[in-house]
Formats: structure tokens, C-alpha cells, sequence
């Protein structure tokens, strides 16, 4: 699934962040925040109508990412 998809307030891990073409500088960005493999997130708010941005939870940081930027990481969801 990816991040982009993840309903708000479902708890998550991530799996990996996808380079949308070689040398991604988005995907290496996300990577150096620290959107890394096991990393737990959360998507905490979403735009209006559904719309850009979402507001990411990784510990206690957030972020606000583009769903195309939200779109390169895979997560998965947590069992409950």
C-alpha cells in the first residue's frame, strides 16, 4: 500500500521508499528525513476535499508531503 493511500490515523510501517526515476532526488530526500524501512508513520491530516497535503507522522516529527511525494513510499499496515 502506499502512503498516499493510507486512511488518516491508521498506523503504518514503512516498507520503502520507490525512486520514481533514477537518482530520485525526492525519494533520496525522504529517505534522509528519515522515512526508512521499519519506521513506523502515520498520516495525521489530510487537505481540503482530500486534496494536497497530508500531514505525515514518523516519532514525534511531521511532515507535510505532496500525495505525488506521500506516493513513493510503501508502507504496511500495522495489525491491530
Amino acid at each position: 500500500m502506499r502512503l498516499s493511500d493510507l486512511p488518516k490515523g491508521t498506523l503504518a510501517v514503512i516498507d520503502r521508499v520507490d525512486d520514481a526515476h533514477a537518482a530520485d532526488p525526492i525519494a533520496q530526500r525522504l529517505r534522509d528525513l528519515g522515512f526508512v524501512d521499519g519506521e513506523p508513520v502515520r498520516v495525521v491530516a489530510i487537505g481540503p476535499l482530500g486534496a494536497d497535503p497530508l500531514l505525515i507522522q514518523i516519532g514525534s516529527t511531521r511532515f507535510a508531503l505532496r500525495r505525488t511525494e506521500a506516493a513513493r513510499v510503501t508502507v504496511r499496515q500495522e495489525a491491530a
